[in-house]
């Protein structure tokens, strides 16, 4: 047998310990190669879409590549600490360190060689399903054609070739410094008693306290300016938390007597505050990733409703055109134009028309615009706003106000004077009809023929249910109506805007977040099964003392749920303290579209610790 051979078969040897492993990275280079794929794609090259999306492939490329070199490199370090027996009974047989770190280098780049080359075989297979949904989220008119991704290939097999093979180079350095005794005993060794200090748990509790007690406070741009203090503070308070508070808390539970020598609970605590210690930098990780998918994707979500929603709210129809310059001759012809269109693609449609007239305030430059209520109701009523109902001088304030931007109403009685006119004002209300971003007023139809109309817009509304038909000659129009002076607006272009906009964040958002997922999951798994064989030999020993199965599965179950659901539900209030700073700064809500972002991690893990916990419970009671 060869020395390459030796290193070939350790790996098949040690499959089940590297499994995860190598699929978390099989995973990371999948992604990064369907990036790439799209990156490179020409359609999307040549600007089909637009220019941004290459960018933000490449971009996610980038994020995805250096988060991969950690991650890869805290994995390998975890599992050359469970093979330290393994590779003292070497030495002992006589391979020298230099050999033992060639072996070791050697593994490294086969596993990197094997997951770089799966990951690049998955992504082939699935690169035509992920066309095809990239079409849908980008909203293209056809879809994108499979191609052969050379420069895929290239980049993405000597980007992890060179990654893996710089790990294996700072792995093997690990090893350096080790006597054989210590290799000999590996995780046998007695651990000092896990000790917690008071300051530092204190410390955490207050960076935490205060962190979310600022970022629930601040409102508007003062997020943005609280951002990075608040972050830092909840993330050092986090890794106090886990590496402090948590030893803390325990050793004071075992204080507690009659909790302490209630049934199980006597080996449950003595053992999880080894764990809690042992496993702090893995929590501490898996939190901030989780707090990372959970805010980027909820606030993904949380703004592409947002925008949706805004959208539907201030464009209640279907087409708007407006003439700056009033009724003139271009205006009918342009209205004929839209007209002859809707009809031409046989589609029905009510057409609404107002004028707005432009009114100097008596003694004053300050200048208000009025519209006469048979003109403004028709186009509220079908909008699905209050009409109003006026007598001869007197008028309505019409304010704008929509989901983000929420106004104190403003005063309901009051006079206004229009050349020779006075109103009296009996109401005021909001309406998000017209396009006009000031208040206005709605006046009789007998005070409006008095006054005299010189300057003004003319507002044209066209209402269709079937309006998500209309995208494709709304375009045609946007191209002949265009001009100085007149504005098209079409709900179904703008739509489709929105969601191809939000469609290119949310596929690089979506996938970056679930490579941060899968890798925090991946994290658990190896401290997992790294405790394994201590976990095996404990409790064999524990059970020859009458612990029963029942017991041994309850205290195992219970240790998991804290290893699994500890770090997530951190993030998930992290998560949850983000979104609601962002829903301060933008003055709506995303509580809704995110807890349902949030719950889906949630139930995702859920299965994740089932399925886990049935392997291992088994392994452990073999």
């Amino acid at each position: 047998m060869t020395f390459r051979q030796f290193a070939f078969n350790n790996v098949l040897r040690n499959k089940r310990t590297y499994a995860a492993y190598f699929l978390s990275s099989a995973f990371s280079v999948m992604v990064f190669f369907v990036y790439a794929v799209f990156a490179f794609h020409p359609d999307l090259a040549n600007g089909k879409v637009n220019n941004n999306v290459s960018t933000g492939m490449h971009f996610a490329e980038g994020l995805i590549y250096v988060f991969s070199f950690f991650f890869v490199l805290f994995s390998m370090s975890s599992f050359l600490k469970t093979r330290k027996k393994e590779f003292g009974l070497m030495v002992m047989l006589g391979m020298t360190n230099t050999q033992l770190r060639a072996m070791v280098f050697l593994e490294n780049v086969l596993i990197g060689l094997f997951a770089t080359l799966s990951g690049i075989g998955m992504g082939l297979v699935f690169s035509k399903l992920m066309l095809l949904s990239a079409g849908n989220l980008l909203e293209l008119e056809e879809t994108l054609p499979f191609y052969i991704p050379v420069k895929a290939l290239l980049l993405t097999f000597l980007a992890f070739l060179i990654l893996f093979v710089v790990i294996s180079l700072f792995t093997v350095s690990i090893l350096r410094g080790n006597k054989l005794i210590d290799l000999i005993k590996g995780s046998s060794m007695p651990k000092p008693e896990p000790k917690a200090s008071t300051l530092l748990s204190l410390t955490a509790a207050l960076l935490i306290g205060a962190g979310y007690a600022i970022a629930l406070v601040v409102k508007g741009m003062a997020v943005v300016a609280a951002m990075i203090p608040v972050t830092l503070m909840v993330i050092v308070g986090t890794y106090f938390l886990f590496t402090q508070l948590s030893v803390y808390l325990i050793n004071k539970s075992r204080s507690n007597r009659s909790f302490f020598w209630r049934k199980t609970n006597l080996l449950f605590l003595s053992d999880l505050s080894y764990r809690m210690k042992d496993n702090a930098r893995t929590f501490f990780m898996v939190s901030i990733l989780s707090t990372l998918a959970f805010s980027a994707i909820g606030s993904l979500v949380g703004f592409k409703t947002m925008a949706t929603n805004l959208l539907f709210e201030q464009s209640p129809f279907a087409m708007e055109y407006v003439s700056e310059r009033g009724m003139t001759k271009e205006a009918a012809t342009d209205v004929r134009l839209i007209e002859s269109t809707l009809t031409n693609a046989a589609m029905s449609y009510r057409a609404y028309q107002a004028f707005m007239s432009e009114q100097r305030l008596a003694g004053s430059e300050d200048t208000v615009y009025v519209v006469k209520a048979s003109d403004f109701n028709p186009i509220a009523a079908a909008a699905g706003e209050k009409t109003v109902e006026i007598d001869n001088n007197e008028a309505v304030m019409i304010y704008n106000e929509n989901l983000q931007i929420k106004r104190t109403p403003p005063s309901q009685q009051g006079s206004i004077s229009l050349q020779d006119l006075k109103l009296n004002q009996v109401g005021a209300q909001p309406s998000n009809t017209m396009p006009l971003f000031q208040d206005y007023y709605i006046v009789s139809d007998a005070a409006y023929d008095k006054l005299y109309h010189k300057k003004g817009r003319a507002f044209y509304a066209f209402d269709l249910k079937s309006w998500r038909a209309t995208k494709d000659i709304s375009l045609e129009l946007e191209e002949k109506l265009a001009g100085d002076g007149k504005s098209f607006m079409s709900l179904a272009y703008e739509y489709a805007l929105i969601n191809q906009s939000f469609g290119i964040v949310l596929f690089i958002g979506l996938f970056i977040g679930a490579v941060f997922f899968v890798a925090s999951g991946s994290f658990l798994y190896f401290r997992l099964y790294a405790d394994m064989p201590e976990d095996k030999a404990k409790f064999k020993s524990i059970t020859k003392l009458g612990l029963t199965d029942r017991e041994l599965s309850g205290i195992v179950t219970k240790q998991l749920m804290i290893l699994f659901f500890v770090p997530i539900v951190v993030a998930f209030i992290h998560g949850t303290v983000a979104l609601i700073a962002l829903q301060n700064m933008f003055e709506y809500s995303l509580i809704q579209t995110s807890m349902t972002v949030l719950g889906t991690f949630m139930l995702i893990q859920l299965i994740y610790f089932l399925l886990i916990r049935a392997k291992y419970v088994k392994q452990v009671m073999v």
